[in-house]
């Protein structure tokens, strides 16, 4: 192994704590501990072993019992983070799920630590109407609703939308406030003069020459941990110059790691460098990749690929992906996954423990 030692340790923690991307689809959870140093490598063999038979024997939580919620982390970030929603009536799966937003909340209880909701505390969600043939989501709340800071204005409105939109059969969405439709947000004027998607973007970086009208965004995920050391994906936003390649430029800003530390982390090594990003007839991403941090045959950091998958299938809806790296079309994750081969996105990532 000639990789440097915090992905080192990132990849070997994630065999155990990152669920398989299994016939196309899967869970990203997370349950590694903070990187530590490296045991002796007779130690390392055994450890890799003893983790991959547990990554086989693992039995992993099914998609439909997981909904997806975007929660406030520690360092002011949004993050999707995959929950259990209390029991009750199916029709009320949404209303529930934007309960889980409201700070101090009845469902507080179970978020996970290190994660907080958004909306102010004593909002209630009054009712969550679907207009189906729009897939436009109208959401009602109560008064308590509008008594947020207008730093936060921003934050809210993704949280809503990104929480929401996470939903097949929705994409877009409306608020109200005790019966009347907000045409701009009650405190900072954020104008809602049409229906939110996520078009407005999450955990929005603008570079310092950024100009907005010369500019389109484009979704990349960093990693990021918990207190308790449990590695997770954070989706950013960045702004490249219109008329880029969506695929190729997230890509582009996935290798130059954070902007700012933020408690996000480099996904990929610094000598990675992006060769070309292809598209077969069939709609298959291909995204082959240099870097002679890895040896021929190497298994690759989990959080690695799956970062790589995620930023992909964010900027381009309904891709497969396939990762080649150096040349070699036969690329196998930590996790056992053959990213070499198709995969799609995975329904849920971020199942973090309570």
């Amino acid at each position: 192994m000639k990789w440097n030692r915090q992905m080192r340790n990132t990849a070997v923690v994630s065999v155990l704590s990152l669920p398989l991307l299994l016939s196309g689809c899967g869970i990203f959870g997370g349950k590694s501990s903070a990187p530590v140093d490296p045991p002796p490598a007779d130690i390392e063999a055994q450890m890799l072993e003893g983790l991959d038979q547990a990554a086989q024997q693992t039995s992993y939580v099914q998609e439909e019992d997981l909904s997806t919620v975007y929660l406030e982390n520690e360092h002011g970030k949004l993050a999707p983070v995959a929950l259990r929603l209390p029991d009750g009536e199916a029709s009320l799966k949404l209303n529930r799920l934007l309960t889980m937003l409201v700070q101090d909340g009845e469902y507080a209880g179970l978020l996970p630590s290190g994660f907080a909701g958004v909306l102010p505390e004593g909002s209630e969600v009054k009712a969550v109407t679907l207009k189906q043939d729009e897939k436009l989501a109208i959401v009602e709340f109560n008064q308590a609703f509008t008594g947020y800071e207008a730093a936060d204005e921003r934050k809210i409105l993704e949280a809503l939308t990104w929480t929401l939109t996470d939903a097949p059969d929705v994409e877009k969405v409306q608020l109200w406030v005790d019966g009347e439709k907000l045409n701009e947000m009650p405190v900072a004027g954020t104008p809602l003069d049409r229906p939110l998607s996520r078009h407005i973007g999450i955990n929005l970086e603008l570079g310092k020459e950024s100009n907005l009208s010369l500019s389109s965004p484009v979704v990349v995920y960093f990693s990021a941990a918990t207190p308790d050391g449990v590695q997770y994906f954070v989706p950013v936003t960045r702004f490249v110059p219109a008329g880029s390649d969506p695929v190729q430029a997230a890509l582009g800003e996935l290798i130059k790691g954070p902007q700012n530390k933020d408690g996000l982390e480099r996904v990929v090594t610094d000598n990675t460098k992006l060769e070309r990003v292809e598209v077969s007839q069939e709609g298959i991403i291909t995204v082959s990749l240099m870097d002679d941090m890895f040896e021929a045959g190497e298994k690759l950091p989990a959080q690695m690929m799956q970062s790589l998958v995620l930023t992909v299938t964010e900027n381009k809806d309904d891709s497969k992906v396939r990762i080649w790296l150096n040349g070699d079309k036969e690329v196998l994750g930590m996790d056992n996954q053959a990213y070499g081969e198709p995969v799609m996105r995975p329904e849920i990532i971020n199942e973090i423990p309570l």
